[in-house]
C-alpha cells in the first residue's frame, strides 16, 4: 500500500532502505502503535494500555516510554527511525505540538511534540486522532485517487475530518470536523457538551443501544441492535431507522458545506456493512437538492487508520520545506 499525498504523489522513499516512522495513535484506554515504512508498509505493530486512570501526568510518560521502546525495537531490527508520529483525542494544535484540550486523557495544554524530540532526539508530529485516520483513509485507504474526501468515524461519538489534496483541515483553534457536535433533532436526548439534539447523541453507536435500552429496557449493543433489526424485529428496526435518518440528515448538512466527493464511514457503526450503507445513501439522495450525491464508501484500513496517519504527519513535517 504506497504513500500518497493528495491523489497519488508518493511522499518520498521507496519502503526498501530500512527507514521507518514510529507511530502512535493514543485513545481514551489504549494506544495502537506501529513502526512504518516510508512507503507505508506496516513493519510492527504493538498495543499497550494508556493508564488514563493515573492521571495525564502518567499518560504522557507512558507515551514517552512506549516511543521510545519502538525506536529501540525498530534499530534492534535493523532499521533506522527517523521521525515519530502521534495522534491523540480532543483539541490539537497541530502548528505548535500540543495537546490543547482532552477529556478522555485529561491533557490541558501539553507540549508532546516537544517531549517526544527531547526524550528521542527525533522530529515529531503530533495530529487529532479522527483527523489522522481521515489522512491515512484518504491517501491510503477508502479515498485513495480522490482530491475531495470527508472522513466519518461513527464509534463511541462522531467526529469527521475534511481531506483535500491529502491534507486534513484544523481549522482556526484545532476543533474542525465536530460533526458530531451539529444539531439533528433540537428536542433530542442531550449530549455530552451540553447541547440537546447533536448528531452524536442520536447517532453514535453509544446512542444505538441507549435508544434500544430505553424502549425494551434490554441492554444491546449497535452491532446486536443491527442484527436484529436485519432480523425483522420491530423495536430494533425503529431505533436503525432514526439513525440512519439522523446520519442522513448530519451528511446533508456535511454536503452543503463541504461539497466532497466521497464519504468514508468508520469506526464501529460502520462494521455494518452494506445494512448501514445502502439504507443511508438512499436517506441522503433524498435529502439532496442542488448539492452532488458523493459516494458512501466503507473504511479500508480498520483500526491502523490512526497510526498510519500519525506517520503521514510525520513524514510530511520531515518532507517540508
Amino acid at each position: 500500500m504506497p504513500a500518497t499525498t493528495g491523489a497519488g504523489t508518493p511522499t518520498g522513499g521507496n519502503g526498501q532502505d530500512g527507514s521507518v516512522v514510529v507511530a502512535l495513535d493514543v485513545g481514551g484506554t489504549g494506544m495502537k502503535c506501529a513502526l512504518v515504512r516510508t512507503d507505508g508498509r506496516v513493519a510492527h505493530t504493538e498495543r499497550h494500555h494508556t493508564l488514563a486512570e493515573h492521571g495525564p501526568a502518567a499518560v504522557v510518560e507512558r507515551i514517552l516510554d512506549v516511543a521510545e521502546g519502538l525506536a529501540g525495537k525498530a534499530r534492534a531490527d535493523g532499521l533506522t527511525p527517523l521521525a515519530v508520529g502521534l495522534a491523540v483525542p480532543g483539541v490539537v494544535d497541530e502548528a505548535t505540538g500540543r495537546a490543547v484540550w482532552s477529556a478522555n486523557l485529561g491533557f490541558r495544554d501539553v507540549p508532546l511534540r516537544e517531549l517526544v524530540t527531547a526524550r528521542l532526539g527525533l522530529p515529531s508530529a503530533l495530529g487529532h486522532d479522527v483527523r489522522s485516520g481521515g489522512l491515512a483513509e484518504a491517501r491510503l485507504g477508502a479515498g485513495r485517487g480522490t482530491r475531495h474526501v470527508l472522513f466519518l468515524a461513527i464509534g463511541t461519538g462522531i467526529a469527521a475530518a475534511h481531506v483535500v489534496d491529502g491534507s486534513a483541515f484544523a481549522g482556526a483553534h484545532g476543533a474542525a470536523g465536530e460533526l458530531g457536535h451539529v444539531v439533528v433533532r433540537p428536542d433530542g436526548p442531550r449530549c455530552g457538551c451540553g447541547r440537546l439534539g447533536c448528531l452524536e447523541a442520536v447517532a453514535s453507536a453509544a446512542a444505538v443501544g441507549r435508544r434500544y435500552t430505553a424502549l425494551t429496557g434490554l441492554p444491546a449493543t449497535a452491532a446486536e441492535v443491527v442484527t436484529r433489526a436485519t432480523g425483522g424485529e420491530e423495536t430494533a428496526s425503529l431505533v436503525w431507522r432514526e439513525t440512519v435518518d439522523a446520519l442522513a440528515d448530519g451528511l446533508a448538512i456535511a454536503q452543503a458545506l463541504y461539497d466532497t466527493e466521497v464519504v468514508v464511514l468508520g469506526g464501529g457503526l460502520a462494521e455494518a456493512g452494506a445494512d448501514l450503507l445502502d439504507p443511508l445513501g438512499v436517506a441522503l439522495r433524498q435529502r439532496l437538492t442542488f448539492q452532488t450525491e458523493p459516494r458512501l464508501l466503507r473504511a479500508a484500513l480498520g483500526d491502523e487508520a490512526g497510526s498510519l496517519g500519525a506517520a503521514l504527519l510525520a513524514l510530511d513535517a520531515m518532507n517540508r520545506p
